[in-house]
């Protein structure tokens, strides 16, 4: 099922917007040009705090709360808040949709009931469309509850347009996601101050960088920041063996010390967790059923490795700083570039839904931002309604860019390097 052009249906009143998921750099920029530009035509806009969280719980014994659980927004609300770092819907990463696995369990009364609820608040506060704005999972819930609309017909209708938001950039549908570029500029600073430590410490650091399912944020943090190395899922078919890419790596080290250079940075995408043996994955998952990688510290463990194998190798002792690049990135000071690609997305929300008559499609731009609608038929698997992943592709020429900028352990011939 693709997107709909809505034709001759009741005018959209009213709009109620929310942010799930983990935050990203220039999120009120969105909100801040969608509810502008909603409230400059008259709609009103309904602000849901905290993603679905109070949503998915509401009945007619647990309503929702104004000013706690949702806010009428004025422009004075979103005016000036393009570059603040927090967001003011806040966010949450509750999850509606959890129990469903497929297109029947849509129109089933078990598993969907957090699902329906979360319509019986838009019922009841007058809400005509929705703009989600979030990662994947949170494209997922979008996507179950516009299909649910043609499963269940006494559902009232409610328009439903996605933004896309994720500082890993593993959007299908879009080349940049906002936030991803303010995120990779942040952490490349964090690897610079930090190779400025190891150069005059001559120690080695394993930095994790946040990067669940592909490693755009490890590469281009990495190429920002003259890393030595990075490492990401798309390196490796199939599982991820820390000990062998310790080994790999203590090559690495040894050709260094021989140039005479006893540091050096690697980077290290957390979701090489997600590609360890079954006997040391991290047990505990989010309430997406995603392992938790934070808990996993792939970076302590590749640490480790090295210092094993460096040992066996020379019997002598080093030591390998690990340190994860995490939360801190997510709420970075926003680039212009994510301001700007953030509030072309927000206006093309209102352009989707009030000019152009859609509902099931998620806003994109290509070249320079011009706006395009991807339905989402295009980016969810119909078998499993799971959302797809863009990987770096190895034969890219990102991908090639980040491994001719490493440095490989050989000298160009033209002398020592300082």
């Amino acid at each position: 099922m693709g997107s709909d052009r809505v034709n001759g249906s009741a005018p959209i009143k009213r709009v109620g917007m929310l942010f799930s998921g983990g935050p990203a750099p220039a999120a009120n920029a969105v909100i801040s040009a969608a509810a502008l530009s909603f409230l400059n035509s008259g709609i009103e806009v309904v602000g849901f705090f905290d993603g679905y969280e109070d949503l998915e719980s509401f009945s007619a014994q647990t309503p929702l709360v104004e000013g706690r659980d949702y806010a009428l927004l004025t422009r004075d609300d979103v005016s000036g808040i393009r570059n603040r770092k927090d967001i003011i819907l806040r966010t949450s990463r509750a999850n509606p949709g959890k129990p469903v696995g497929s297109l029947d369990d849509l129109a089933d009364a078990e598993k969907n009931a957090r699902l329906r609820a979360v319509y019986e608040a838009f019922d009841a506060h007058g809400i005509d469309a929705l703009v989600s704005i979030g990662g994947d999972d949170t494209l997922k819930t979008a996507n179950y509850l516009y299909r649910m609309q043609d499963l269940m017909p006494d559902l009232r209708r409610v328009r439903i347009v996605h933004l896309p938001k994720t500082i890993d950039n593993d959007y299908y549908g879009i080349d940049w996601t906002f936030g991803f570029f303010s995120a990779a500029h942040f952490s490349a600073a964090e690897i610079r101050n930090l190779g400025a430590d190891a150069r005059s410490t001559r120690v080695w650091y394993v930095l994790e960088m946040m990067g669940r399912k592909a490693g755009w944020l490890t590469y281009a943090s990495g190429i920002a920041g003259e890393a030595t190395r990075m490492l990401s899922v798309e390196d490796y078919d199939g599982t991820f063996d820390a000990r062998q890419a310790a080994e790999e790596l203590v090559d690495l080290m040894l050709e260094r010390e021989r140039d005479g250079r006893d540091y050096g940075i690697v980077c290290a995408a957390e979701g090489l967790a997600d590609r360890l043996p079954d006997d040391q994955r991290p047990q505990v998952t989010d309430e997406h059923g995603n392992v938790r990688l934070g808990d996993a510290q792939i970076g302590r463990t590749l640490a480790g490795e090295m210092e094993r194998v460096y040992a066996a190798r020379t019997g002598r002792s080093i030591k390998v700083r690990h340190k994860q690049i995490g939360y801190e990135a997510r709420c970075a000071e926003p680039s212009a570039f994510d301001v700007l690609l953030g509030t072309q997305l927000g206006v093309g929300a209102y352009r989707a839904l009030i000019e152009r008559g859609l509902t099931g499609v998620m806003v994109s731009v290509e070249d320079q931002l011009s706006l395009k609608y991807v339905p989402f038929g295009e980016l969810i698997d119909p078998e499993t309604m799971m959302t797809r992943v863009r990987f770096i592709d190895r034969e890219s020429d990102f991908y090639r860019l980040a491994r001719a900028l490493e440095y490989q352990g050989m000298l160009s011939g033209e002398g020592r390097p300082e």
